[in-house]
Parts: structure tokens; C-alpha cells; sequence
């Protein structure tokens, strides 16, 4: 049976072949589509983020439902090798510079936590590189630790707040 999963994607480095971080993504959503055992359902546009940790090249960042008989381990392999197909690297530290990363975030499956992977991603919930893009094409989608929407999400972390005295 299948199962609905929202992929977060990034990059910061310019692809030989594909160019800048945002043709990258392009690229990334063509061979989601064609990769066998998935179905690219909904793609979101392509938005700029500042860099976290030590990197200093701005993000190219987005999302997209994809819909798979793949259990979470076996997706996030599949994931994987797409981003090795794209030259990244598994290894070095945390929050480098990278041409492709693809997480997954949501599963329609509920939670799910083994060595390897945790769903819900343990940190979408602060990310808005992450929440901006999902909430535009599954701001309906729950997150099944908080019980709130993806656009709820998004609205408490870009609310204005008030200045301390």
C-alpha cells in the first residue's frame, strides 16, 4: 500500500552538470518523478536560506510529497542514493556545504524511530527553510508528536513577537 512522505530539499553548491543550487533542485524533483517506486505528487517552489553552522553559501530549499509502497529505511536508502547520484559525500561534518540533501520529514505512517532515521525529522518544527516550502504544498499535513498543522507550525515561528523592555 502506499504511503504519502513529505521530502524536505536542499543545496548550496553549484552541480557541474546542473549549475546553480536551485537548478539542482530542479534536477532532484526530475529524477524523484522517475525513480522507480515513487510518485512525485506535489512539488513546492524553490526558496533562499541562510546557511546554519559553519557554511557560509546561502540554501536553495523546497519540498515535495512523493507517494511509495517503500517502508521509512527503505526510502530514506532510495534518498540516499539519489544524493550520491548527485555527488554528495556521507561524510565530514555536520552542516557543511552540500549540492543535494534530501531529509524526510513527514510520513503518513505516524511516527516512526529506528537507529537510522527518526520521522518525524527531529528539527522541521524550528526549521522554516523546511516549514516555508512544505507549508505551501501540505500545510495541512499534522505532525503527529504536536498534533498541529504544517502551517500552524510555520505561523508560530515567523509570528511577530513582542520586543523585550
Amino acid at each position: 500500500m502506499e504511503q504519502g512522505y513529505l521530502i524536505a530539499l536542499g543545496g548550496n553548491i553549484r552541480h557541474h552538470r546542473h549549475g546553480a543550487p536551485e537548478r539542482v533542485l530542479g534536477a532532484a524533483f526530475r529524477v524523484l518523478a522517475g525513480h522507480p517506486g515513487l510518485r512525485l505528487e506535489r512539488r513546492s517552489p524553490v526558496v533562499r536560506s541562510a546557511p546554519l553552522g559553519p557554511s557560509r553559501r546561502r540554501y536553495a530549499n523546497a519540498a515535495a510529497i512523493v507517494r511509495s509502497a517503500q517502508a521509512p529505511e527503505e526510502l530514506l536508502a532510495s534518498l540516499k542514493a539519489v544524493e550520491r547520484a548527485f555527488g554528495r559525500r556521507a561524510r565530514g561534518r555536520r552542516w557543511r556545504e552540500r549540492v543535494l540533501d534530501l531529509d524526510i520529514v513527514l510520513w503518513s505512517g505516524g511516527p516512526w524511530a529506528t537507529r537510522h532515521l527518526t520521522v518525524p525529522h527531529t528539527a522541521f518544527r524550528t526549521r522554516r527553510f523546511v516549514l516555508h516550502p512544505a507549508s505551501a504544498i501540505a500545510g495541512d499535513w499534522r505532525d503527529p508528536l504536536t498534533g498541529l498543522k504544517v502551517r500552524h507550525l510555520l505561523a508560530r515561528l515567523t509570528r511577530p513577537r513582542p520586543t523585550p523592555r
